[in-house]
């Protein structure tokens, strides 16, 4: 289960996030937009806004990062799947590589924060 993140992480979120976690969502396998927007769920900090996630896919797509089709089904109305454009896994490659410095950036405020402001030991009852 993912760690609960407070309101105050969405101002510390890097911008436009959900596009590289969209990308990555893709890379893994293509998806329709509402199943899209429940695997976000945990990584993003959005509250599952659907809208956001299908307006989204709709600018990827005019990017080329992204490109869909209508697949119909014998059960129910037929949906439009999203799959990664070769120019999307270049784009999340590249937001991969930001990530990875800001993570490292991260790590060392993290770092030094716990020299200024250790955490208590915690208490162990017997």
């Amino acid at each position: 289960m993912p760690p609960t993140r407070g309101p105050e992480m969405a101002e510390l979120e890097p911008r436009n996030f959900l596009q590289p976690c969209l990308l990555l969502l893709l890379g893994e396998h293509a998806d329709h937009g509402y199943e899209l927007a429940s695997r976000l769920r945990p990584m993003h900090d959005g509250d599952g806004d659907s809208g956001g996630v299908y307006r989204a896919l709709r600018t990827m797509e005019k990017q080329g990062l992204v490109r869909s089709e209508w697949l119909t089904s014998d059960v129910g109305p037929a949906r439009r799947t999203y799959h990664v454009t070769s120019a999307g896994l270049a784009s999340l490659d590249a937001q991969a590589e930001a990530l990875r410095h800001v993570h490292a950036v991260l790590h060392l405020f993290l770092d030094r924060y716990e020299k200024v402001l250790p955490r208590p030991a915690p208490v162990i009852r017997r």
